[in-house]
C-alpha cells in the first residue's frame, strides 16, 4: 500500500505536483474515498480537462461534451498524462486524454470540441435553476466519506436537500498544480463533479452496508461555466440487479451550465475483519 503522507507534506496546496513534461505526482489531497491508496476521480477529472482544455488550443473552439471511463483503481503517485488529436476538424474535433499509472491506462477520456458561434438571440434554457449560493447554509455532509479529497471541500445545502435528491454547493480553494495559480473555471468545477455521487449518498459507506463506485463519469457542457463554486442538482437511482446511476445538472453562479451522468457498480462492504 503506497503511503500517501510521503508522497507530498500535508500542506500542500494543491492536488497535483507537476514533475515536468506530461508527468505528475499527486498529493494527499487527492486522496480517494474508497480506498486509501488510489486517486478520487473528481480532481483527476480536472486535470485531465486541463491537459485537453491547453492541448492544441484554439480561441474559435471550446470543450462541449467529456467522457471519462475509469479502467481501474487510480494509483496514487506518479502517473502521467498523454493527450492526442483523434479527429481533426475545422469546427469539430474529438480529442483524447489517458491517465497512465503503474504501466497501464488507469482513466481514458475522449472530448468533443465544437465551433463556438454567436447563438445570444436564441439562447434559452429549460433546466431549472438550483438556489442560489446566498440561499443556502453551511454542510458537513460530504464528512461521512473518507479520504483526504473530501477534506478538502466546503459545502453548503439547500432546503430541499435530502438523500437521493442531493441539492448542494460545493467549493475548493486548492489548485490543481502546484504554484500557487488556479486554472480556469472549466478545470476548477470540473474537479469538483465527481463528488456528486457522494452529495446526495442514500446509504453511509461502513462495513456490512452497501458501496458505489462509478466506472464512468460523462459531462455535457451547454455553457461555458464561470466562478468557483459548483452547484449540484443530483439524483440517485439504484437498480435491481447491482447497477445505479446518479444524474445531475450541474450550475455555477449564474445558473444551469451542462449536466453529468455517473453509472454505478453496486455491491456489499465487506464487514471489518
Amino acid at each position: 500500500m503506497v503511503d500517501l503522507i510521503t508522497l507530498t507534506a500535508l500542506e500542500a496546496s494543491s492536488y497535483y505536483n507537476h514533475l515536468g513534461g506530461d508527468r505528475y505526482e499527486s498529493t494527499v489531497h487527492a486522496q480517494g474515498a474508497w480506498n486509501p491508496h488510489e486517486q478520487h476521480m473528481a480532481p483527476v477529472a480536472g486535470l485531465m480537462v486541463q491537459a485537453l482544455e491547453q492541448f492544441q488550443h484554439r480561441d474559435d473552439m471550446r470543450l462541449a461534451r467529456i467522457n471519462f471511463d475509469i479502467l481501474g483503481l487510480i494509483p496514487a503517485g506518479e502517473f502521467s498524462l498523454k493527450t492526442t488529436l483523434l479527429r481533426p476538424g475545422k469546427t469539430i474535433e474529438l480529442l483524447q486524454t489517458e491517465l497512465l499509472a503503474q504501466g497501464r491506462p488507469a482513466v481514458r477520456a475522449t472530448a468533443w470540441r465544437l465551433q463556438k458561434n454567436d447563438t445570444t438571440a436564441i439562447e434559452f434554457y429549460e433546466d431549472e435553476p438550483l438556489g442560489s449560493l446566498e440561499d443556502s447554509v453551511p454542510w458537513d455532509g460530504m464528512g461521512r466519506w473518507p479520504g483526504g479529497f473530501i477534506q478538502t471541500l466546503e459545502g453548503r445545502s439547500l432546503p430541499e436537500h435530502r438523500a437521493g435528491h442531493g441539492r448542494a454547493w460545493l467549493h475548493s480553494p486548492y489548485t490543481m498544480l502546484d504554484g500557487g495559480e488556479h486554472a480556469s473555471a472549466l478545470v476548477r468545477l470540473i474537479g469538483l463533479v465527481d463528488s456528486a455521487n457522494g452529495v446526495a449518498a442514500r446509504m453511509d459507506p461502513e462495513p456490512g452496508g452497501w458501496m458505489y463506485p462509478n466506472v464512468d463519469l460523462s459531462i455535457h457542457l451547454y455553457r461555458d461555466p464561470v466562478g468557483e463554486w459548483l452547484g449540484l442538482a443530483t439524483h440517485v437511482t439504484i437498480g435491481s440487479d447491482g447497477i445505479g446511476l446518479t444524474s445531475s445538472v450541474l450550475h455555477d453562479v449564474n445558473g444551469p451550465f451542462g449536466r453529468s451522468e455517473q453509472i454505478l457498480t453496486v455491491r456489499p462492504i465487506p464487514h471489518a475483519q
